[in-house]
């Protein structure tokens, strides 16, 4: 509510001025600014910006970014998801998951993310994230990415935790999961 009401001030201008900040409220309230502006060049230009100073999964994950859904450009997800910062990876990841497991979807966005190989918890984390989500929107196109284990073994068992947590699951296909567990 304090981000939509700053937002329309002058002080919020300047306030996405000022990188980097040095409280998280600091910076989850950038976040919530990048989130209003409307024109789409000037809010990659600003998130730009904002990317490489995020230190933290829940700041990160606050960014919906939901033009990403009108615009598709898929080329700057896959730069996001490419970078050499986890949280910037994390964020490709996260703009992949919203915005193109439904009407769009296309095999090579998963296989895109099957193939990063990372030891960072939070951008493994997302990629089990990505595909535990992928499973309830695009199950018969996902499987095969389990039953042929084409994930670290972390990643792995981490996206079948996560999707028989779900209630997009069914017990059916939670109970197939359960079979695909790579023992360590």
């Amino acid at each position: 509510a304090f981000a939509k009401e700053f937002g329309k001030t002058e002080e919020a201008k300047e306030f996405l001025k000022v990188l980097p900040h040095q409280y998280y409220e600091e910076n989850n309230l950038h976040g919530l600014l990048i989130e209003q502006i409307r024109d789409y060049d000037k809010c990659l230009k600003e998130l730009e910006r904002f990317l490489p100073h995020i230190d933290n999964w829940a700041t990160c994950d606050l960014l919906a970014l939901h033009m990403m859904k009108k615009h598709r450009d898929i080329r700057e997800i896959y730069r996001w998801m490419e970078s050499d910062k986890p949280y910037i990876i994390r964020f490709g990841i996260s703009m992949l998951m919203r915005h193109y497991l439904d009407e769009g979807f296309k095999p090579e966005y998963p296989e895109k993310v099957a193939t990063i190989r990372s030891e960072e918890y939070y951008v493994n984390m997302m990629r089990a994230w990505y595909f535990a989500t992928a499973l309830a929107k695009q199950y018969e196109k996902i499987l095969p990415f389990l039953e042929e284990q084409r994930m670290d073994i972390w990643t792995h068992n981490k996206t079948i935790q996560k999707s028989i947590e779900s209630y997009r699951i069914t017990q059916e296909q939670k109970d197939h999961l359960r079979t695909l567990r790579i023992k360590k």
